[in-house]
């Protein structure tokens, strides 16, 4: 088990097609060699490979807690088209978290185990992902990518291309501003732009957000949630890895995934961030929002909708 460890830590979060700096584009092939389209039969929520026959995503895309007649394409570029590198598994074990709370999306993970091993090449790699001692501060840049919605209600147009955006981590507190105290846990990590333009969307749900560090791919957040799609003071919800290293090593007890402790510079900005709110949270319907800059008190009437079948927006 050990040696197995080792092993995927050796490889995991390596992308040798991927030497660039990236942000609301076609991503080139190869460039995210760890993310999976979860399809049944058409697209429906991403994921990323942690291992040669695991899958990392968000409980909240298998409602029914069933994975039937569900394929995961992995290596795949593009959702129509020639698609040369790309492989298919069909899953034979769904995990969803025991304490996923779908009103809250609060511990919105889930494990997929793969039919069969998948061989690793330059399209097809498993991602690092963030150990239970990492920290995140405000403005340290993430990338996210999918295959959802390029805004609210406008699909990705042909040929569907994977996407890709750069996007800030912004601070549980000052997440706390927009979406209420009691709608972001622990559990939770948020990033975006506070003036909206960039984000995950309707389809990426699942999906990865990653952070470059010493030439490696470390996996921060799942695509969870959020209001709406890069709408100003409202950034994207992500389940926070690094919170579920022993859950995670509990399910998978051979082969299991690299965990790497991501490490942030400098101050955290968001230890300063202050806001009086008052908050009514749904999560089924959209509600007038209205809000004030971080450091005044913000009023707050939001609605937080889950992505349930995505895209980037930016």
């Amino acid at each position: 088990i050990i040696l197995n460890c080792l092993l995927f830590f050796a490889v995991c979060g390596l992308a040798n097609l991927n030497n660039r700096i990236v942000g609301g584009q076609d991503a080139p092939a190869g460039f995210w060699p760890w993310q999976v389209s979860l399809q049944r039969p058409s697209h429906f929520c991403g994921g990323s490979l942690i291992n040669s026959q695991w899958v990392l995503t968000a409980a909240h895309c298998f409602p029914s807690v069933s994975a039937s007649g569900v394929n995961v394409v992995l290596g795949l570029q593009s959702l129509q088209g020639s698609n040369p590198n790309n492989v298919s598994r069909t899953i034979t074990t769904l995990i969803v978290h025991p304490n996923y709370n779908s009103n809250t999306n609060d511990n919105d993970i889930a494990l997929l185990q793969l039919s069969s091993p998948v061989t690793f090449n330059n399209y097809i790699t498993p991602v690092c992902l963030a150990s239970t001692n990492s920290t995140f501060y405000s403005g340290v840049n993430t990338w996210v990518t999918g295959w959802g919605n390029i805004g609210s209600g406008v699909s990705l147009p042909a040929p569907q291309t994977l996407q890709e955006v750069q996007v800030p981590i912004v601070g549980n507190r000052q997440c706390k501003c927009s979406y209420g105290a009691g709608s972001i846990t622990d559990n939770m990590v948020c990033a975006g732009l506070l003036e909206g333009g960039k984000d995950s969307c309707q389809g990426d749900s699942g999906g990865p957000l990653v952070i470059k560090q010493n030439n490696r791919w470390i996996q921060a957040g799942v695509v969870s949630f959020g209001r709406g799609c890069a709408l100003p003071n409202f950034p994207g919800v992500y389940t926070r890895v690094s919170q579920y290293q022993t859950w995670i090593n509990t399910q998978i007890t051979s082969n299991q995934p690299g965990f790497i402790a991501f490490t942030s510079t400098g101050t955290d900005s968001d230890l300063s961030v202050s806001c009086s709110t008052t908050t009514t949270t749904t999560t089924t319907t959209t509600t007038t929002t209205t809000t004030t800059p971080i450091t005044t008190t913000t009023t707050t009437t939001a609605s937080t909708t889950t992505k349930p079948t995505g895209k980037i927006f930016y």
